[in-house]
């Protein structure tokens, strides 16, 4: 073969291998598809980051039991998740809520505060806000009520 035909293989050989190279990057970074066939990225929603609005200090005298004389407390910060638009709304909401902790916490007596779970009274305060935003016909601004802190003396 003449030396210009060995050069003409030689970069038609070297175009095909740089194509390929390519190709097999651009095949590599793409996303792995999920399982209806769409991409992963499109399928987990992007989540808006939380913001944390503290309900601090809602101390509440427990019911007495039938021949208890001595008085007994529960103590409780509570954390609101909500999100950066809805802040302001939970901040202007934060007296209602500590009225409705304290309507909701105050129908315990010692006993029945003590076997609750940290889960539990969690629970207990989340469905008692759904309710009464429920009641008003109003938007809940908060995606989930937790316990920071909980004392029963």
């Amino acid at each position: 073969m003449k030396k210009t035909t060995k050069l003409i293989v030689a970069f038609v050989v070297i175009g095909i291998l740089g194509a390929a190279g390519a190709g097999a990057a651009l095949y590599f970074k793409q996303p792995m598809p999920g399982k209806d066939g769409k991409h992963a990225e499109s399928e987990a929603p992007k989540k808006k980051p939380a913001r944390y609005v503290s309900l601090d200090k809602v101390i509440v005298m427990l019911r007495r039991s039938p021949g208890e004389t001595q008085a007994h407390y529960i103590s409780t910060d509570l954390v609101l998740s909500t999100t950066a638009e809805q802040e302001k709304k939970v901040k202007d909401d934060l007296p209602m809520l500590r009225s409705v902790a304290v309507r909701a916490l105050s129908a315990h007596t010692m006993s029945a505060a003590q076997a609750l779970t940290v889960e539990q009274y969690a629970e207990q305060i989340n469905s008692t806000f759904a309710a009464t935003y429920d009641k008003d016909k109003l938007e809940k601004p908060f995606s989930e009520v937790m316990i920071g802190k909980l004392i029963i003396e």
